[in-house]
């Protein structure tokens, strides 16, 4: 899969293109990655992207013909049937969710459009914005930090980039886990200040300690995103013996 990303700082993409595991999926070009910087396809010798906004007002706004011609270059390199959709990353955009990076890891890719300033042109994004991506209900000083999550979220999904091929599947939200939150974890030593392992966790018991970590997963996810367990309780993917536990545990804290 390829994404291009129109963005005025490139130069912030290189750390998480080379660090860490999933520097694996770039390398390897299971997840390909081009930057574009419209100050290339601006004009005049000060290669000028922004303007300051009719109507008055503080900050500027990105102009939409470098935008336009960026675009143009990128629809060139890719040379493809179908054109790949643009996603502007956005406050007013829908949330991104492990449902939606599941779809974009499987994808062919995406030109992502990285917004600076007060905002970009509405006429740029009326033409040729396919979808608007929010990664919650703050500001960010621009769509940099939410592509790269992006990047991130897509190529940890990818076949070979994480040790464990099976390990995102105990990730929080993830249908494997029925959209629930991931279970608490621990590791060595057996005692830190005080404080020990939970006794199933050491029980070498597979399927106690399996029904422990379900019940610490219903626990956290009733008490931190309620909203997940009814959905999870909707879609019929609570068991009998779930339903039970909870009734039993409502005011019980996850360990």
């Amino acid at each position: 899969m390829r994404f291009d990303i129109i963005t005025l700082f490139p130069e912030l993409f290189a750390p998480i293109l080379s660090s860490g595991i999933n520097r694996r999926a770039y390398e390897s070009g299971l997840v390909e990655v081009h930057l574009w910087n419209p100050r290339d396809h601006a004009e005049g010798n000060y290669r000028r992207v922004d303007d300051r906004s009719f109507g008055g007002g503080p900050g500027m706004v990105m102009m939409a013909e470098p935008l336009y011609q960026c675009l143009l270059a990128i629809r060139t390199a890719r040379n493809e049937g179908e054109p790949a959709p643009v996603l502007l990353f956005s406050p007013i955009g829908e949330k991104l969710t492990h449902a939606s990076v599941e779809h974009w890891s499987s994808s062919a890719g995406a030109i992502l459009l990285c917004g600076r300033y007060e905002g970009i042109d509405q006429r740029f994004i009326d033409r040729y914005v396919d979808q608007q991506i929010s990664l919650g209900d703050f500001v960010l000083s621009g769509g940099e930090i939410a592509a790269m999550a992006l990047l991130d979220a897509v190529a940890r999904l990818q076949p070979g980039v994480l040790n464990d091929a099976g390990s995102h599947q105990w990730d929080s939200f993830n249908p494997a886990l029925d959209g629930l939150l991931d279970s608490p974890h621990y590791t060595r030593p057996e005692i830190w200040q005080e404080q020990g392992v939970p006794a199933e966790l050491m029980s070498g018991h597979h399927a106690q300690i399996a029904r422990w970590r379900r019940e610490q997963s219903l626990l956290l996810t009733s008490q931190r995103r309620p909203e997940l367990l009814e959905e999870a309780r909707l879609q019929g993917r609570l068991s009998p013996q779930d339903e039970a536990f909870l009734m039993q545990n409502r005011q019980k804290p996850a360990q």
